[in-house]
Formats: C-alpha cells, sequence, structure tokens
C-alpha cells in the first residue's frame, strides 16, 4: 500500500463529527532523533514542536517516523521510523526478519549492535536515576555499565537465543506467533530466534494450533523438563500434543483461569546456587538460562550474610533468595519469605523443606509483613514485581534497621522511585549492578545494595 505523504493525515478530517478527537495516525514527519528513553524507543519531535517516541530508530539519526498511535492535542504521538536517512555507526541489519515497523513487539533493539543496546539501557538508567531518585551514576555507587550474561558478548548481527520461556499467540488460521508491538494482531512466525534451544525444538511453530489462544512453551534449563500450557478459544477442546521432544502438558482452565495438569509433570526443574527449585505452572523464574544464577551471586555477594542472621526474602516467588540465604545464615539463624502467589509457596515450602529455621507466608508484603510482628532485621531481599515495592512498604523496611538490603529491579523507573523512598528513610545506595539479561529488549535488571546513610557518613 502506497504511503502517505510526509506531514499528511490518513483519511478525510473534514469527515470527523465535531468535538472529537482527530487521529494522527498514519502521519509521517521527518525527524532529528534524540537520546534514548525508558521504553525501547527514542524521543524526537516534529517540526512543531510535538512530541514523538520513535521505535526503531538509534539516538542522532535522521529518519522519516509515521504515526503509530495518538491524536490531535495528546502529549506525545508514538511512531515508528519507516526510512532511515542518515543512520547511526550503531545500525545493523535487524537480524531477526520479523523485527521491524508493525511487525513482532518482541525485541525492541535488533537494529543495534550489542555493545550499543548495553549503552543504551545505561543511559536509561542513569535517566531515571536523576530524574526519579536524584542520583548521579556516582552517588548510586554504580561505575555506569551493563554487564551481558555469561555466552551473551556476541559479534553484531548475531543473536543469543536465551528465552526459556515463549508465549505463543495464535491466529485465526491456527498459526503460531508472537504479539505485534502494542497490538492483540499476531505476527505469525517459523522461528524465534531469542528463543532457547530447548524452546524452539519442540516446534510449536510448525503445528496447526486452531482453536487455542495461546501456547506457552518452557525449557528449563537445571533439566530436560519441557512443559507446554494451553490456553484453549472459549468452548474449543484440546489437541493431541504432538511435538519434536517430550513435553509435559499443562491447560489453563475456562472458567477458573487456572493451570490445570494435563499429562507429565506439572512442574519442571531448575538448578541454582547448587540447588534445585521445582517451579510449577505460573510459578516465577527468571527466563534467562544464566539470570538465576548471577543475580543470586550479586545479591549474596552485596549483602554478605553472617552465620545467625535474621533474612527477609520479600516477593521471595520460589524461594531462590531464600535458599540462598538461609544456606549462608546457618541453623542459628532464620530466614522469612513472603509471596503472594499460592502456587508458589506451595513451591517455595517444597523446595526449602529441608531448613527448619526457613518459613514461607502467603499474602501481599504490604499486609503480611506488618501482621508478622517482626521490628527488627539483619538483612532483606526484596524483588517486586515491575510496579515496585511502593512508598508504604519501603517506609516499614526502613524502620526494621537492616545491616543491609538488597533491592533487584527489573525495572528503572520503579528502582529509581523506591530508592527515593529509601533515601528519605534513612538509607543510602552502596553499590548498584546492572545485568543485559534480555538481550535485544529494552528490558535490564538491577541489583541495588542499600545500607543506613549514617554507616556511610
Amino acid at each position: 500500500m502506497q504511503a502517505e505523504p510526509k506531514n499528511s493525515q490518513a483519511g478525510d478530517v473534514s469527515a470527523e463529527p465535531a468535538g472529537e478527537a482527530v487521529s494522527l495516525v498514519g502521519q509521517e514527519h521527518e525527524v532529528e532523533v534524540g537520546p534514548v528513553a525508558h521504553g525501547g524507543h527514542c524521543v524526537a519531535r516534529t517540526a512543531e514542536g510535538q512530541v514523538l517516541f520513535v521505535r526503531h530508530a538509534l539516538p542522532g539519526e535522521r529518519v522519516v517516523a509515521r504515526v503509530t498511535e495518538g491524536e490531535e492535542g495528546a502529549r506525545f504521538l508514538r511512531a515508528d521510523a519507516v526510512q532511515v536517512l542518515e543512520a547511526s555507526k550503531d545500525r545493523v541489519e535487524a537480524p531477526c526478519p520479523y523485527a521491524g515497523p508493525g511487525r513482532c513487539g518482541g525485541c525492541d533493539w535488533q537494529h543495534a549492535k550489542p555493545g550499543a543496546q548495553r549503552r543504551l539501557k545505561g543511559e536509561v538508567i542513569t535517566e531515571q536515576l536523576k530524574r526519579l531518585a536524584g542520583l548521579t551514576p556516582e552517588e548510586a555507587g554504580w561505575d555506569g555499565t551493563v554487564m551481558p550474561a555469561e555466552g551473551d558478548k556476541l559479534p553484531p548481527g548475531e543473536v543469543p537465543a536465551w528465552r526459556t520461556r515463549v508465549q505463543y499467540a495464535v491466529d485465526a488460521d491456527g498459526n503460531a506467533g508472537l504479539r505485534r508491538h502494542r497490538s492483540h494482531e499476531v505476527e505469525p512466525i517459523d522461528h524465534c530466534m531469542i528463543a532457547a534451544t530447548g524452546v524452539s525444538e519442540l516446534g510449536i511453530e510448525s503445528r496447526d494450533w486452531s482453536g487455542m489462544a495461546s501456547i506457552e512453551a518452557i525449557a528449563a534449563t537445571g533439566s530436560q523438563d519441557r512443559q507446554v500450557i494451553l490456553a484453549p478459544k472459549p468452548g474449543a477442546r484440546l489437541p493431541i500434543v504432538e511435538l519434536d521432544k517430550p513435553v509435559s502438558v499443562m491447560r489453563v482452565g475456562e472458567k477458573d483461569g487456572g493451570v490445570h495438569r494435563v499429562h507429565g509433570r506439572a512442574f519442571v526443574r531448575e538448578r541454582a546456587d547448587g540447588r534445585t527449585y521445582r517451579v510449577g505452572s505460573g510459578g516465577f523464574w527468571q527466563v534467562h538460562p544464566k539470570a538465576a544464577e548471577t543475580l543470586m551471586l550479586a545479591v549474596m555477594q552485596g549483602l554478605l550474610p553472617r552465620k545467625g542472621d535474621t533474612a527477609l526474602d520479600l516477593y521471595c516467588g520460589v524461594g531462590l533468595f531464600a535458599g540462598a540465604l538461609a544456606d549462608r545464615v546457618g541453623e542459628q539463624g532464620a530466614v522469612l519469605g513472603i509471596e503472594s502467589g499460592k502456587r508458589a509457596v506451595e513451591d517455595a515450602r517444597h523446595n526449602l523443606a529441608g531448613f527448619d529455621r526457613v518459613r514461607i507466608e502467603q499474602g501481599k508484603v504490604e499486609s503480611v509483613l506488618p501482621r508478622t510482628g517482626i521490628t527488627e532485621a539483619d538483612l532483606i531481599v526484596l524483588d517486586p514485581p515491575r510496579a515496585g515495592a511502593g512508598k508504604q512498604t519501603v517506609r516499614h523496611l526502613t524502620g526494621l534497621g537492616a545491616r543491609r538490603i538488597a533491592y533487584v529491579a527489573c525495572d528503572p523507573a520503579a528502582l529509581a522511585r523506591d530508592l527515593g523512598y529509601f533515601r528519605e528513610g534513612g538509607y543510602r545506595v552502596r553499590s548498584l549492578r546492572a545485568f543485559d539479561l534480555f538481550p535485544m529488549t529494552h528490558h535490564v535488571e538491577c541489583v541495588a545494595i542499600l545500607e543506613p546513610a549514617a554507616k556511610g557518613a
């Protein structure tokens, strides 16, 4: 289809009913691309000064940006770079044939060199720390680098196969694919380049999945366990699942939304810190094969647990950090984990049953922690969901007098906001480390170690 001319608007605006917002989708602008922003895009401005969040661009480039979302009077518009007029030296041809404007939304930076991707993520962390916490990298104890995971430092044009859990959508013809950016539309694919080998080997993309709404494929890295979770459309029957490798099958219940076993194990087995962890369907485990071990080591190196310490593991999942802490605080120490997911709590209790001084409580941290009656702790680990812990929870934690606190964050904005709250509560950032555990995407994992500000004075 022929592209709309620059600065034109798709459709006849004169036909718009009076008082209704006028869509600007399809409008094109030739722009200079500015700095990277949180979310996998860069910031640019139209000739009229309107802010554009542009995907598929890099800082310093000159591109033609086509509006994908937005209307007259909006604070900002979303756009795709559909033509590169002046390219950055960091640009490469996207290795994946499904990447690009209007295509698969799974990756944000396929068009950037791997080193450039990590620099962009570092710039986002720096900007969020400054804007939301008032911290410079030096004040946060961070050297500004985002470290690749072991084995991920590859030359331009090569993509690490790291994603051990892939959520496929199914189109009207029964083809498995991935969602387009900010859309329910499905991009059918024959192979996802960032999918781990154990996922790719299943052959999900070559099967007919008519009647299914989605398929989640899981390939454990701590074992040979593989699992698929099928979500049927209303009224549809499950197909006979015959894949290229042995696999357990689960299904999402139509009435309760829960995950139920069809055949095989109802969990996969993962490994970290010399321990095997059972992870049931719906239970959280890091997606990158090296992530659990990398983050566990960063947390333990930052906290330096001692024999006899009391520790909290908040948002503890299946017990990764609680297990590592229990090993190190010994029989005279104690660990309390809190997790909201019922299945994850069952798994955590199973995984840590060998520790007499570990207790796992179910519920939301902000509700359960005050009810425990705990008034002090030596060490705290928190790995909250993407929204962060929030002011109320941080305020409670700063009152427990912990010697050190480890904050594991998958979102730099939430991390920065909460670091600001910790500072208000008398804690300072001792160190911050950043890890590129989601290559090709805008996501980044951070581990911040905090201590009482008076100690660092």
